[in-house]
């Protein structure tokens, strides 16, 4: 199974139990379209970090993140669409509007559950502040720094990828970590960049800069 299918499994198993149907299959029909970027970013920095990593051990951890990732993505679409203020909307698409809102609350707060006791529940918390705070801030901005604004989720998602990731193996994401995570995510022009647009690289890259924090970190007095 690759990166993709597993995070697409586990976010999947972690909305199993919700009601009513309709609102599962909210999620789940996001998920079948969404990219799984977040969550296969999440499980290559744990195998940069320990190669031998059985992958079932950081599932929830990819899971968590492709979760947060998919209920911000789909706020920003709401706040910038707003369905409920179009002219002609008929009772269903008002139906299908309440349903996204609540889709994308589940999916954060689930997202949120998968990461409550592992190391990458703190970053959990700032990508979603953060999210707000640009959020808020766009609606005075123009339209140039409105799309900033709203490119900095991406950037967020990919920082608490490499934290979620490194930590399932007991590592960190230092700061030159997450300024790389930040420019993988800045390298495409539709929001979400493909798993296949992450260089071959990445997973050297993402081990040598979790090492060399680890070195200068026992160097240390």
């Amino acid at each position: 199974m690759d990166d993709a299918a597993r995070t697409r499994a586990a976010a999947e198993r972690s909305v199993a139990d919700v009601e009513p149907a309709a609102l599962r299959d909210a999620l789940t029909d996001r998920f079948a379209d969404a990219e799984m970027t977040p969550g296969a970013l999440t499980l290559l920095s744990a195998r940069a970090l320990d190669p031998d990593v059985d992958p079932e051990a950081v599932e929830d951890h990819a899971a968590g993140v492709q979760l947060i990732y998919e209920g911000l993505r789909l706020t920003r679409e709401l706040a910038q669409t707003e369905p409920w203020a179009t002219a002609d909307l008929d009772a269903v698409g008002d139906i299908d509007a309440d349903l996204d809102v609540l889709a994308a609350d589940v999916s954060v707060s689930r997202g949120f559950y998968l990461l409550a006791r592992t190391a990458a529940a703190e970053k959990a918390v700032e990508t979603v502040r953060a999210f707000g705070r640009d959020q808020t801030l766009r609606r005075e901005a123009d339209a140039d720094r409105a799309a900033a604004l709203d490119r900095n989720l991406e950037a967020d998602v990919f920082e608490l990828a490499v934290v979620a990731g490194t930590a399932a193996v007991g590592g960190s994401a230092p700061a030159d970590l997450l300024s790389y995570a930040a420019e993988l995510a800045a390298g495409d022009d539709d929001r979400m960049p493909a798993i296949g647009a992450l260089p071959d690289s990445a997973g050297d890259r993402i081990a040598t800069l979790a090492d060399e924090d680890r070195v200068a970190s026992s160097a240390d007095p």
